[in-house]
């Protein structure tokens, strides 16, 4: 019975993700649409990553400003991910000292 169970809830998951991805390729949108969809991406990590930020250490916020300073500049600067999350993560090392 629960085999029966995981693999329902497996398609259920499976099927809104896949029609919008098989059928998108098929649809031309409007070019507002293409720019909108193209920002979603961003949005969507800057939702994630900011709490993060603020929540590095709970008693003090600044060490995550900080470090989110020095990833937004170092981004800029066009270095490789790695190194930019790399530097990062020292950052908070070295500002926790």
């Amino acid at each position: 019975m629960i085999i029966w169970m995981i693999i329902g809830m497996a398609v259920v998951t499976a099927i809104p993700r896949l029609v919008p991805a098989l059928i998108v390729d098929f649809i031309t949108f409007p070019k507002w649409v293409d720019r909108w969809l193209n920002a979603i991406p961003y949005a969507a990590l800057g939702a994630l990553i900011f709490p993060g930020i603020m929540s590095v250490k709970p008693d003090a916020p600044q060490i995550g400003v900080i470090a989110g300073l020095v990833t937004i500049f170092l981004a800029w600067l066009n270095i490789h991910i790695i190194f930019v999350v790399l530097c990062a993560i020292g950052s908070v090392f070295l500002l926790t000292l």
